[in-house]
């Protein structure tokens, strides 16, 4: 109990400050992104490019939070060949997969619309933890949370104006991401069982990582243009992930899964916010209300938890 209260990992306070500031910075993720596109020329029909752009992202950052766990000297020891097996299929799952359909998303969408689509997978993850986890419940609180926040997901094809009907290859493709989101966010919990918490965010994103380059370069892909503004977007890039995970992965292993959940629906609301400011895109009010219902939703879904 007292090893508890001293983990600042686990104190209300900072689980509050470190959730927030990594969904604060995944919501910038949207406009950097697009902006890193559009800088190394990469366009719409360029997949293969867009996976090499994400891969060298999340190659390096697993590689700098695993040069930060051997100058800190972490035990980079793996529980057993089984656990390796695990933390890969995770890799896979939680970067390749995840950031294959991301990436490829948000090329055909904008990123307002994206941002809040990929709410989605906060949801997913609270239903899917009350499956796998005893400590969180399913309760009609949760089922009317989950009501309100789908309604606004639903509230972005209101009307026609703002990029309105779905597409697959843009809205499709980050239902899909919110789909690995969500059955990452499960595993992450066995996570720590297997492997340090810190050293193991810095093997999936370094091997995910490499997933995503070999594939983006036997289709071809390659960063058409490089300029020294390109370079400090994919450096922001690396940053984000390097610090979202890291401290996103941790709190999701040592605190109930909806306690951490809830600090996501900043996500969508940041993501809209930057998107339309950075990238000139025009703010639709059902922008707007669909991102007050996803947030009200996951308010309503862990309103009195302790």
């Amino acid at each position: 109990m007292n090893a508890e209260r001293t983990n600042i990992f686990q104190r209300p306070v900072w689980v509050a400050l470190f959730a927030l500031s990594a969904a604060i910075a995944w919501g910038w993720a949207y406009p950097l992104i697009k902006l890193g596109f559009s800088e190394f020329a990469i366009t719409a029909d360029m997949t293969g490019s867009k996976m090499l752009f994400a891969g060298i992202r999340f190659a390096i950052s697993g590689i700098i939070i695993l040069a930060v766990a051997a100058a800190t000297k972490r035990s980079f020891a793996v529980a057993s060949p089984v656990a390796g097996c695990y933390i890969l299929a995770y890799a896979i799952l939680n970067t390749t997969l995840h950031y294959t359909f991301f990436y490829i998303g948000l090329s055909h969408s904008q990123g307002a619309r994206a941002a809040i689509l990929n709410s989605l997978g906060v949801f997913m993850l609270v239903l899917l933890a009350c499956l796998f986890f005893k400590s969180d419940k399913f309760t009609a609180r949760k089922l009317l949370g989950c009501v309100v926040g789908f309604a606004g997901i639903l509230s972005l094809n209101i009307g026609g104006a703002g990029g309105g009907s779905f597409s697959f290859m843009g809205d499709g493709m980050i239902i899909l991401n919110a789909l690995c989101s969500a059955f990452a966010g499960l595993m992450t919990r066995g996570l720590g069982k297997r492997v340090d918490v810190f050293v193991g965010t810095g093997y999936s994103l370094a091997s995910g990582g490499v997933l995503l380059i070999i594939p983006g370069l036997l289709l071809g892909g390659t960063l058409p243009v490089v300029t020294w503004w390109g370079v400090v977007i994919l450096g922001l890039l690396v940053g984000i992930s390097t610090m979202g995970f890291t401290l996103y992965n941790k709190l999701i292993s040592c605190n109930p899964v909806g306690k951490v959940a809830i600090f996501n629906s900043l996500i969508p609301v940041v993501g809209a916010i930057t998107s339309c400011l950075c990238l000139a895109e025009p703010f639709y009010w059902k922008y707007m209300l669909a991102a007050l219902l996803a947030t009200c939703g996951i308010y309503i879904i862990n309103r009195g938890k302790k």
